[in-house]
């Protein structure tokens, strides 16, 4: 079939634009990339260096002079524990709680449901200082526990669960009840498998949120060797003001992992997304 002069107009039209959004979008991700890898006599001075080097990843490693490549690393190490934790606990317990709203019938379903919605547009920063001061009364300031429990149950996941689940065959729910399966059985052995596109971007979503989440990893931690990496990269500006590029360095291996998980989840993703919209 062929296409008409002005459909293909239409279509260069709808491709230079595509191309456009996609260079304006992936810009400050190239320029990121560039720096870090530019030597530092060129670092914010071209957008694309006359050549490249490790130099500002060696610095992270390393310390440089100022021996400091614990906290840096650290830093790493404590983003990925925290979130890794957030993220798994916000997948089970929203798939547990998601379950219990739509396949089991209990008093004040209604209710929970309802509150659920109110939570979802809850300003967060509200309970801030609350939150804090109730961490800080358990004595898990300064701790893992402290920076993870707060953010171990989220709403949103439940919320989602909760309408997924729903359109899930309440036959095969039965079905494996007469089976002899418990109810955490169902989930882990029926719900979750046939949930797989969905849970891919429930998981994408909060493990993103909580990784760059700052202003309660901010608050909770004041020991350098427990803060996350972006936390770091917030508060030490003014040390390392004229080392730009081991800070490029280091926001590049922040955004890192999010590219990673994404580009491995990709198909899933898109599923998930697909099913959102419907």
């Amino acid at each position: 079939m062929r296409i008409g002069r002005r459909n293909r107009l239409g279509l260069i039209v709808l491709y230079v634009v595509a191309l456009a959004a996609l260079v304006i979008t992936a810009s400050p991700y190239v320029y990121m990339l560039a720096q870090s890898l530019a030597p530092w006599d060129e670092v914010q001075d071209t957008f694309i260096p006359s050549s490249f080097t490790l130099r500002s990843y060696v610095w992270l490693y390393t310390g440089g002079e100022f021996g400091l490549a614990r906290p840096w690393m650290r830093g790493l190490l404590n983003s990925f524990i925290v979130t890794a934790a957030d993220s798994i606990g916000q997948v089970a317990f929203g798939a547990i709680v998601g379950y219990a709203l739509s396949v089991l019938a209990f008093h004040g379903q209604r209710a929970v449901n309802s509150f659920i919605l109110f939570q979802m547009f809850y300003p967060s920063i509200i309970l801030l200082v609350p939150t804090f001061l109730v961490i800080q009364g358990l004595g898990l300031y300064n701790s893992y526990l402290g920076m993870v429990l707060p953010y171990v149950l989220s709403v949103w996941a439940v919320f989602m669960y909760s309408n997924f689940f729903g359109t899930i065959p309440h036959e095969l729910v039965e079905a494996a009840r007469l089976d002899g399966a418990g109810e955490l059985t169902i989930i882990a052995r029926v719900m979750i498998p046939m949930s797989l596109s969905i849970t891919t971007v429930i998981f994408l979503f909060l493990f993103m949120q909580r990784w760059v989440e700052l202003m309660w990893d901010l608050i909770i931690v004041s020991d350098p060797e427990m803060r996350t990496l972006n936390v770091l990269l917030a508060t030490m500006f003014g040390p390392y003001g004229s080392y730009p590029g081991p800070l490029y360095a280091a926001s590049v291996l922040l955004s890192f992992p999010i590219l990673i998980l994404f580009l491995i989840f990709s198909n899933r993703f898109v599923s998930g997304v697909e099913f959102v919209i419907k």
